[in-house]
Order: structure tokens, then C-alpha cells, then sequence
């Protein structure tokens, strides 16, 4: 990234922050897993803060371009802090990526705190630092020190008592946190054993690293891994070669399960989410706000932890990972490891019930809700889960193509063999799907899956935001659109009148079946009304109905 340093920090320094912050993760990935021993030696707090930073810098992307495209200039500071905080919310991973979460959440209210402000100076950097620190510490339910919260209210200290502009203060607290860093091993045992500084430390000091590039340009020095104070306590390779004297480990009686899941629930309901969880687990961690939360917790009775949220509101993104059957690092008893099939499709989609179906047919999915889309490394992620030495990947929309390709370049370099489909809806990708045959050679699959993809053509039903400009002319919020192969073509009043008329043109064209999926907001009749309207007026043409739940659109229409 071309950077030019920044003198204050606006919505550019933003942009640029996370960034820089990424690309440092992404060089420090591999050695911050290495050292990763603590709450639980599973090797993945630095893959865990990467994909964290991703999603943080992918929402502060959309902000800018979506000011790109309405030619409304720079984003305010505030636009850009909070899809910094909400990226980060959404696309937190792990113990580690949570609480960067809560940090990077921490700064954006103190940042977007007067969203008039274009810009803020040194003072506003330390108020930031500071209340990331606090809040950080506040959404841990049993705070340990020597972890990343001690590494961040050192950085908040040092940054509190230095005097000057933006680069001035980003340097002190980078500098507290390297030397907090560095002392993590006098205070956990787990870490002086293996001979290690905290991992989430690690990447914290990396992110405030970025931090100091930000505002003046210059990389900070590397910072070492194994510990300087206690050399004789072991290396790197302890961290991972000895978890059994990790007292939090996997096998020597810790938590067997990691749970995680966003939570759609008001303050009070996550108050008394947080004691019960509390009695649960362990690695308790919520953060968020304004009805929106992030949960994370270390539990035996994984069930329990997510019927608490259910009780609480309404969890989704649910993950589960038995810490001794982990998804990609495995520590604790030796198992045999698992054969790889030949073959696997790999598909993003839009809703729990689409999910379901792409399921069945034997897909594995990655689920994108409403404005928020997966990033790069869910879709490696899901490709290492299918286990296959031959992957199919099906983005299903035509904003995740470059996603989908970065991903899909990464899991090549894995020596996994990788086709890229460019499906832009769910429906080309359910086409896809049906003519899918294992057995075939995988040139040929690709082939037809690609030529029965590209056959599809296909729609939506979604209901205007805002006013806006359409290939159709202006709409107004509220108003119904129809959108064939991704243009506005019909603006409207009714969803079932609107529907149909999208239907009719694109069968103007012919067809033989018809792909409905109907979406939580689709009136109970519209499917009905179009499978009656297909029988009466298009002859021989089938009709399949699919629930997709809460997917964005109201209605997604596919014609083969």
C-alpha cells in the first residue's frame, strides 16, 4: 500500500491503520501461532487477530467506496471509526480477536464521539488508547495479566504521558507495549515454561506498530517472540511441542469446546447473559453495544452456551471448536488423521435456509448475512474444512469475485487444487450444484458446473434503503425493486406485483424452471401467486420453492 504519513487522525489515517495493521498480521500470522499457549495452546490466535483486522479493514474499504460511488468525497472520521469497530465486531475471531474487537470498538467511540470532527490531534489519540484499554478490560470477565490487556493498558500509560502530535504518542504507547510485551513471561507461569511472550500481546504490539507507520511513515523494529528474561525456560518450539503443561490446555482438564456466536440482544438480556455464561466456562468475553454483541467463551456443555444466547436474543454466525478435534491446529492426544476426499464444493450463501439445502447436497458453506460479507480468510477457512484435495468455490455475488480469487490464490499456495466459478447469485450456484458430479474428471465438472451456472439467469426482490439513481430512474426508500442480472429494471409498490413482473421478462426470454427463494420478509402468498402465474401463462416450465430465511433480498428468482 502507497502510504504517505499522516499528520492527524481522520478518516484517511483510518483507512490507513488497518491496512498497515493487516498487512503486519498477515507477516507476523505463522510465528504469533507458534507461540499461541495460552488460555488454550490451539495455535490460532494469530490467524485469529488476521481474520479480525480483515473484516475491520474490509468495512472501512465499503465506507470509502460507497462515498467513491455517490461522489461525496472523503468519509468524516466517525463513518470511518465505526466501520472499523463494526468490521471488527462482526469478523472477531477467537479469544484474541475479541477482545482486538472490543479495543478497536474502544477507540471508535472516543473517535466518533463529535461525528462533526474531521480530524482529531495527539490528546484525542490518548483518550482513544486509553478507553480502548479500559473497555478491553471490562469485557473480560476474569482479566489475567500478563495477556493482551496488560500489554494494552501499557500502551495506554505510555501513550497518557506523552506530549505531541499523533506519531508522537502512537510511538510511546507502541513502545509501552513492547516493553509490557517483553515482561508477559514473569506473569504467567504458562508463558515462562515455554520460554514465550503472550501470543495476543504479540499482535497487538504489531497492530500499534501499523500505528506508528500510520503517522510517520517508518516501520517499527521487529519485535522478538521467545523471551529474553527466561532463556532457559525453552523456544518457539516448546509452545507448541508441550501442551500438556499448559494448565489451561486441551487434555489436562480445561473446557472442551470454544463457542462464539453474534448476538442480537438488549443490555439488560446480556447482563444476565454474561453470569450465566460465567458459571459455564471460562475465556469469557462479550463485547459490543447498541444491540449488537460479539460472545466468546470456553465451555464443557457447548449446547448450554448457545441455548443462553437464545434465551438472551438472537445468536447466528454460531461457531463451535473442540479444542482436541480443532478445525486446522490440533494440539493435546494424537489422532489419526483424517483421509481427504477427492473432491468438495465450497459455496458462500446468503441464509440459514439456503445453507441448509447447499448442505444436503453436500456443499460446505460459509454463511454472509445482510451487509456482511465474508472475508478472504473464511473462504480459506472453509476450503481446509472441506478436507479435499480438488475444491469448487462458488462465491454466489458478484462483489465477492476479488474475495473469492484472493482466497482461492491462498489455498492453491496450500498445494490445494482450486476452481473458481464466478456465480453471482445463489441461485447459478444451486444450478451449478445440481449438474455437480464427483466422479468426472475435475476439468470436466468445473465445465458443466460453469456452463450450468452461466445458463441461469437471475433476479431479486429487495426493498430501496435510500434514495437512489437505477438503471430504471430515481427510487425512494421504501419503494420495491426488481433487479434482473444485477440492474434495477422494475421500481415498484408491491413485492407480489413487482415479482411477477421481473418474472415475466425474464421469461420472455424462455426458460424451463423456475428457482424461487423466498426470504423471512416475502409475503406468505407471493410463491403461490408466481408458481400459479408460471402454470397459466408459460407452458412446460417448472417451478421449485426454496425458504432462504433472513437473506437480504426478499425474494431471489432464478430462470434456467
Amino acid at each position: 500500500m502507497a502510504h504517505v504519513p499522516q499528520t492527524f487522525f481522520d478518516a484517511l489515517a483510518v483507512r490507513t491503520w488497518c491496512g498497515l495493521a493487516l498487512r503486519a498480521l498477515g507477516r507476523a500470522r505463522e510465528e504469533i501461532d507458534a507461540i499461541n499457549v495460552y488460555p488454550v495452546a490451539d495455535g490460532d490466535t494469530g490467524t485469529n487477530l488476521y481474520l479480525t483486522a480483515e473484516s475491520a479493514f474490509a468495512a472501512v474499504e465499503a465506507v470509502f467506496e460507497g462515498h467513491d460511488a455517490h461522489g461525496s468525497g472523503k468519509p468524516a472520521l466517525a463513518d470511518a471509526a465505526r466501520a472499523m469497530a463494526h468490521g471488527a465486531l462482526i469478523g472477531a475471531r477467537g479469544n484474541s480477536g475479541t477482545i482486538l474487537a472490543q479495543l478497536l470498538r474502544g477507540m471508535a467511540q472516543v473517535l466518533a464521539a463529535d461525528g462533526e470532527t474531521a480530524h482529531t490531534d495527539g490528546e484525542g489519540l490518548r483518550l482513544a488508547l486509553r478507553h480502548a484499554a479500559d473497555s478491553a478490560r471490562q469485557a473480560v470477565a476474569h482479566p489475567v495479566e500478563g495477556t493482551v490487556l496488560t500489554v494494552a493498558s501499557a500502551a495506554a500509560d505510555a501513550a497518557g504521558a506523552a506530549q505531541g502530535d499523533c506519531g508522537t504518542v502512537a510511538r510511546a504507547a507502541y513502545d509501552g507495549a513492547r516493553a509490557a510485551l517483553a515482561a508477559t513471561p514473569g506473569q504467567l507461569a504458562v508463558l515462562k515454561r515455554a520460554g514465550v511472550v503472550d501470543a495476543g500481546g504479540r499482535g497487538l504490539v504489531a497492530v500499534l506498530g501499523a500505528l506508528v507507520e500510520t503517522f510517520t511513515g517508518e516501520a517499527p523494529r521487529a519485535v522478538p517472540v521467545v523471551s529474553a528474561t527466561f532463556p532457559e525456560a525453552g523456544s518457539v518450539e516448546a509452545a507448541t511441542a508441550a501442551p500438556d503443561e499448559c494448565a489451561d490446555g486441551p487434555g489436562t482438564g480445561g473446557p472442551a469446546f470454544e463457542v462464539i456466536y453474534l448476538l442480537e440482544a438488549d443490555d439488560t438480556a446480556v447482563a444476565r447473559l454474561r453470569e450465566r455464561l460465567d458459571g459455564l466456562g471460562d475465556s469469557l468475553v462479550v463485547v459490543g453495544g447498541d444491540g449488537l454483541w460479539n460472545v466468546h467463551v470456553h465451555v464443557d456443555d457447548a449446547g448450554a452456551a448457545v441455548e443462553a444466547g437464545i434465551e438472551a436474543g438472537r445468536p447466528y454466525r454460531i461457531r463451535v471448536t473442540h479444542f482436541a478435534l480443532g478445525d486446522v491446529h490440533t494440539t493435546g492426544a494424537e489422532r489419526l488423521p483424517r483421509e481427504r476426499a477427492q473432491r468438495a464444493v465450497v459455496a458462500v450463501v446468503p441464509g440459514e435456509g439456503l445453507a441448509g439445502l447447499y448442505t444436503e447436497a453436500g456443499a460446505t458453506t460459509v454463511l454472509a448475512r445482510p451487509g456482511e460479507p465474508p472475508a478472504s480468510g473464511e473462504l480459506v477457512e472453509a476450503v481446509r474444512r472441506a478436507h479435499a484435495r480438488e475444491v469448487v468455490l462458488l462465491p454466489n455475488d458478484a462483489d465477492l469475485r476479488h474475495t473469492a480469487a484472493a482466497a482461492a490464490e491462498q489455498a492453491r499456495a496450500e498445494g490445494i487444487r482450486v476452481a473458481l466459478i464466478p456465480t453471482r447469485s445463489a441461485v447459478q450456484g444451486i444450478a451449478a450444484l445440481a449438474v455437480h458430479e464427483p466422479e468426472r474428471r475435475f476439468d470436466e465438472d468445473v465445465v458443466q458446473m460453469t456452463s450450468a451456472a452461466g445458463a441461469t439467469r437471475y433476479a431479486e426482490v429487495a426493498v430501496a434503503e435510500r434514495q437512489s439513481w437505477t438503471m430504471a430512474g430515481i427510487c425512494q426508500a421504501g419503494d420495491v425493486l426488481g433487479l434482473i442480472d444485477g440492474d434495477v429494471a422494475v421500481i415498484g409498490s408491491d413485492v407480489t406485483v413487482t415479482a411477477e413482473t421481473v418474472l415475466d421478462r425474464m421469461l420472455s426470454a424462455g426458460g424451463e424452471l423456475v428457482t424461487l427463494v423466498l426470504g423471512d420478509e416475502a409475503p406468505e402468498a407471493v410463491a403461490d401467486h408466481l408458481e400459479t402465474r408460471v402454470r397459466e401463462s408459460h407452458l412446460a416450465v417448472d417451478t421449485v420453492v426454496y425458504r432462504g430465511g433472513r437473506q437480504g433480498a426478499v425474494l431471489l428468482i432464478g430462470v434456467e
